[in-house]
């Protein structure tokens, strides 16, 4: 496992962000970290990234602990923040430079570093241009290109398409998936967009600073949702049942054969699953 997460906790007085959670990120996956505003998405980041220290509990990242080993965690990752680090001023040519002598990169080798990632970034048309005169989108290029300079083993993206139009949304998430698919680098994503954490190898859902589940898309839709059947009769009477999946369909059409004028089966989504372990929490705890 590329991260491991054991018991972790991040506590500011009586306040309890993270509460002991466990979870693991495979080497090479895409992995989403879902939670609502307040979860404890951003501070369990901010732990694994070293910006923050655990109040206790471990984590380690290729093997090497956030507390004890922070630099060799610091080569092994990059991150793109929700808000951008970049100098306004500067291009974004002169950013990845700066950027880039922070790891040791000199001489040729930051040459390299620097065409490798606008390249990757396919930032060409605009690095020479100051990177405050850029558009969302074109930041958004700019951040990711500046966290891969060191060549990092994982990327850390924090709500990394918030405030994006949808084509530019869907533009940055092309390069995110390339990068893993092309490059095997594993994407640490925290989002809010179920959409995007649909196209993920693994999905865990904070809510309230504790962990409600972890598994593949297909895994918690099977776990957490259900499906819709619904019938119209030939009579014009419409029937809506809960199937949890769709082969449980079968026998109560057979049963009603007769009786059919169309039929419709829904699948439960990702946004069902979110729902059900956040919402459906909260009012179970309720009662």
């Amino acid at each position: 496992m590329l991260i491991e997460v054991k018991s972790l906790v991040k506590s500011y007085g009586d306040i309890h962000a993270v509460k002991g959670i466990n979870f693991t990120v495979t080497k090479g996956s895409l992995f989403s970290f879902l939670g609502t505003n307040g979860a404890g998405k951003s501070t369990t980041i901010s732990m694994l990234t070293t910006l923050l220290k655990p109040t206790s509990g471990t984590a380690t990242i290729g093997g090497y602990d956030v507390l004890k080993n922070p630099d060799a965690v610091r080569n092994l990752i990059g991150i793109v923040f929700q808000d951008s680090v970049m100098d306004e001023i500067l291009t974004v040519e002169e950013n990845l430079f700066v950027r880039g002598s922070f790891y040791g990169l000199k001489g040729l080798n930051l040459k390299h570093a620097v065409k490798h990632v606008i390249a990757l970034t396919k930032a060409n048309g605009f690095s020479k241009q100051r990177y405050g005169t850029l558009s969302g989108g074109q930041r958004r290029r700019a951040d990711i290109a500046r966290a891969l300079i060191h060549t990092p083993e994982i990327l850390f993206l924090d709500e990394p398409t918030t405030g994006l139009d949808p084509k530019t949304r869907q533009d940055v998430w092309t390069l995110i998936r390339n990068l893993q698919k092309e490059k095997g680098m594993t994407i640490f994503l925290t989002t809010h967009y179920m959409e995007e954490a649909a196209e993920s190898d693994e999905i865990v859902v904070i809510h309230k600073g504790e962990i409600r589940a972890q598994g593949t898309p297909e895994e918690l839709k099977e776990q957490y949702c259900t499906d819709l059947l619904k019938i119209t009769t030939t009579t014009g009477k419409r029937e809506i049942y809960n199937i949890s999946k769709t082969t449980d369909a079968l026998p109560i059409l057979d049963k009603k054969r007769e009786q059919i004028a169309h039929v419709e089966i829904i699948s439960g989504t990702l946004d069902d699953v979110f729902l059900n372990l956040t919402e459906g929490f909260e009012n179970e705890h309720a009662h």
